[in-house]
């Protein structure tokens, strides 16, 4: 499986669905929104949206929206949605864990206008093993 998913983590009005949006109409394509399906498949962490939700997303304001989007994704990183004021400007290295398999971990304000920008960054730097996981 060569499609690598994001993990966007957070309580109801935190803004995944916006940020998921604002990837998608960048290219991003959903796996799932509000619950998702995560196992562990041969030491891989796996995405897959429950089937009463797959290609639906919640586009506050708007409604439920149908998307094109991915039966399963390897789960390659996870973002906190998290508020500035809590975001170090050169944050240590963390991980979020989950069915004994670990992911690296990234707090990111999803209503920046940049933060689709550094979603793609950190994909793209953990593609190319710039990102390193702590031990």
């Amino acid at each position: 499986m060569d499609r690598k998913a994001v993990l966007l983590l957070g309580p109801p009005g935190s803004g995944k669905s916006d940020l998921a949006l604002r990837l998608i109409d960048e290219g991003a394509k959903l796996i799932s929104d509000d619950r998702i399906d995560l196992n562990n498949h041969g030491g891989t962490l796996i995405a897959s949206p429950p089937q009463t939700i797959a290609g639906l997303i919640e586009v506050r304001g708007i409604g439920i929206a149908q998307v094109e989007y991915l039966p399963k994704g390897t789960v390659a990183i996870a973002f906190e949605m998290t508020p500035p004021d809590h975001i170090q400007r050169l944050p240590p290295s963390a991980l979020w864990e989950l069915l004994d398999l670990k992911v690296p971990l990234f707090k990111l304000d999803p209503f920046t206008a940049s933060a689709p920008a550094k979603v793609r960054l950190a994909v793209k730097n953990l593609e190319q093993n710039i990102i390193i996981e702590p031990k």
